[in-house]
């Protein structure tokens, strides 16, 4: 999870609700000034314990650039509401179609929308693209792998998802505060910026158990759908930091191999590089997504 410096928009960006098919869903999004050219619209997708806020340092650099950027509250994550104990609700495949209800409200016809997913984000966007590529113009990866989480966010994970069987949102939250002092939580995906702060207990308490519980499978048993990605006609790009306890560094360059992507390694980023160096991490995007303009999209 990303620890995003403010839960405020940025300046020139707002908080909106973002109307589709398959319901509301809570948003944040910048839009090129006036005079600067659009280039394209961007859907950005939160992972596991995230929200929309960790996309933040990004919108004032990709709009300068010419991108429309819209990050969103997965269904039952944040803002979004969801059921609170329905866990069927958040199958992976009903996430994916939940993205492709977005991209619709966004894009318009011959004009498909990037999208990109952060950690988990990222296995969901890769779900969304597998039912139908269509809807886009390019898929990025950033710090999401092929396919489970290693072995030790899958503990973290699974103690996570046995807290919530028997505990309260607050309850593991004055649990994870006890156990894990602010100034030792930088060490994992988990517990990434799960300090004492308002804002980021108030986004905890968002979160409905049945997606934290269904998401955090997800996680622990993904396979690996590299090969079904790679005969999709669209633009890859993995990009992640230059070390992540998620998956291993080295799992994500075969990754970037096996599906001819484009590779970025964000120099003293962990596995948030939005947050950890937003600067560089925007650019690189904006680069990948400059270079798609003349790319096969269908």
């Amino acid at each position: 999870m990303s620890r995003p410096p403010t839960f405020a928009p940025p300046v020139g960006a707002r908080a909106f609700v973002l109307r589709t098919d398959r319901g509301d869903f809570a948003a944040i999004e910048a839009v090129p000034a006036d005079g600067v050219a659009l280039k394209g619209t961007a859907l950005l997708l939160p992972g596991f314990t995230g929200s929309k806020e960790d996309f933040n340092p990004l919108h004032q650099t990709l709009a300068a650039r010419g991108y429309h950027t819209v990050a969103v509250d997965g269904r039952g994550q944040y803002e979004s509401d969801g059921p609170e104990h329905d866990e069927s609700a958040y199958a992976q495949g009903e996430l994916a179609q939940d993205v492709l209800a977005q991209a619709a409200a966004l894009g318009a016809p011959g004009a498909p929308v990037h999208l990109l997913g952060h950690s988990l984000g990222g296995q969901i966007a890769r779900a969304a693209v597998l039912l139908d590529h269509t809807p886009f113009r390019s898929l990025t990866l950033m710090a999401s792998g092929p396919a489970q989480i290693s072995s030790s966010q899958q503990q973290r994970v699974k103690l996570l998802r046995d807290a919530l069987a028997v505990m309260t949102m607050t309850e593991v939250w004055d649990a994870i505060q006890a156990m894990e002092p602010p100034e030792e939580t930088d060490t994992g995906d988990l517990d990434e910026g799960l300090d004492d702060r308002d804002d980021l207990r108030r986004r905890w308490l968002g979160n409905k158990p049945a997606q934290l519980i269904a998401t955090g499978r997800q996680l622990c048993v993904e396979p690996d759908r590299v090969a079904e990605l790679a005969v999709v006609p669209l633009p890859f790009h993995v990009l992640s930091g230059s070390r992540d306890d998620t998956w291993p560094v080295t799992l994500l360059d075969d990754m970037a191999l096996r599906l001819r992507a484009h590779r970025t390694v964000i120099q003293g980023a962990e596995h948030s590089p939005n947050t950890d160096k937003p600067l560089e991490t925007a650019r690189a995007f904006a680069d990948f997504w400059d270079g798609t303009a003349d790319a096969l999209k269908f």
